[in-house]
């Protein structure tokens, strides 16, 4: 049985849907929604398969391909990416057509011979580069640090796809294949929180690229991307997106992440956030405990906010580990153009306010005041002065 779905007369997608998958990266991403490994089959007078899928599936995807194609008429392999999760399936295929010629950066030749320690017929490509297939050429397109140093964009003449590899993809499980088809909150969803977690660190080189690509002015039918759906119904949709996410983004959201020992912190971080939405009845405010909420998820609302404060039981002189955690992250993602402030509770020494005030700084943000602790579990008059500090952050935010 074929596994293949046809996109145009030319393209088969050959990948893999994994509806099974809750975590990335290791134990690092969480994938809530499952994820897809796209793989594309391009048949023109010469046959071109761009990128495999992850490891797991590699023997699941060599018979597919099996079923799609005779592996010897394959002419030309295009891995956009080196990681595993697009170029997993690669010795199981080489291992049927040995001396099939691979295309890739430079920097893609280091990862594939890094990991699989075989020296296939490799041929790199810098942005500008062509490759004839016939009726069609593909143009590839370097996008270094999107998310890889070896990543790289390709572009099929003719039918106009952008092969965009990570870049403007979600981990999303999806039968349907395109973004028109799917629901759009969930889609958006996993798109912003992908872009969050994984390409804020490299905003600058996004704007830069995007701003190259579009200048060359090349129609776009189809974002053919690495990890969930296609875009088709108007597939700059998402480039415009990735432009002004890119772009120091910040919504009118106030997040609060915590963890807290004996609820005081916890009840603390209700009271500021009373205060802030008696100030600002117009802004969102979400609170996050840190201990017990999703890391990943976390991380997005971070994005999504224009400033945050962050609170914790002092322990050891410091801070509790989940906040210890997440304030790693943080610093990750170097966010840019976004305010904080520290909150918490103590019972003897009571530095985990002023730490993380400093580690806040450190995290690029501007940090508004000094923070705000309670020693003990608050009383009404300790939950009014929280009250009043969750006030007083709204007008200095301003």
């Amino acid at each position: 049985m074929k596994m293949s779905k046809k996109l145009t007369d030319k393209v088969t997608w050959v990948g893999k849907v994994d509806w099974e998958l809750n975590r990335f990266h290791g134990e690092e991403y969480s994938t809530h929604r499952g994820s897809t490994y796209n793989s594309y089959l391009i048949r023109d007078e010469k046959t071109a398969l761009i990128d495999t899928v992850w490891l797991p599936y590699d023997k699941e995807f060599v018979k597919n391909l099996k079923d799609e194609i005779d592996l010897e008429s394959i002419d030309f392999i295009i891995i956009n990416h080196g990681e595993i999760d697009h170029s997993g399936a690669l010795p199981e295929l080489m291992r049927e057509i040995p001396d099939t010629p691979i295309y890739c950066t430079q920097n893609a030749i280091k990862s594939l011979k890094g990991q699989y320690h075989q020296d296939w017929d490799f041929h790199p490509v810098k942005t500008g580069d062509t490759l004839d297939l016939g009726e069609s050429k593909l143009i590839f397109v370097e996008a270094p640090m999107l998310h890889w140093p070896d990543t790289m964009f390709t572009y099929m003449t003719g039918e106009n796809i952008l092969f965009s590899n990570d870049a403007f993809g979600q981990h999303y499980a999806t039968e349907s294949l395109y973004n028109d088809v799917v629901d759009k909150c969930e889609l958006y969803e996993e798109a912003i929180k992908y872009y969050a977690n994984i390409l804020t660190p490299f905003s600058r080189q996004v704007t830069k690229k995007i701003d190259e690509v579009l200048a060359l002015d090349l129609p776009v039918n189809l974002i053919c991307t690495s990890h969930g759906v296609i875009w088709k119904n108007d597939p700059l949709q998402i480039v415009h997106k990735y432009k002004e996410w890119a772009s120091d983004y910040q919504g009118n959201q106030i997040t609060l992440v915590y963890d807290t020992m004996w609820n005081a912190t916890r009840r603390l971080a209700e009271a500021i956030a009373t205060g802030i939405q008696l100030a600002d009845p117009s802004v969102t405010v979400k609170l996050f405990n840190a201990g017990k909420e999703d890391k990943n998820d976390i991380v997005t609302e971070v994005f999504k906010s224009k400033a945050i404060l962050v609170g914790s039981s002092t322990i050891n002189n410091g801070y509790l580990s989940s906040i210890a955690g997440i304030m790693e992250l943080i610093k990750g993602m170097k966010f840019k153009n976004k305010k904080a402030a520290a909150f918490g509770s103590y019972g003897w020494s009571g530095e985990s306010v002023k730490h993380l005030s400093n580690d806040l700084k450190d995290a690029g943000f501007e940090v508004v005041n000094e923070g705000h602790r309670t020693l003990w579990m608050p009383d009404e008059a300790d939950l009014k002065a929280a009250k009043e500090f969750g006030k007083e952050f709204v007008e200095s935010i301003k």
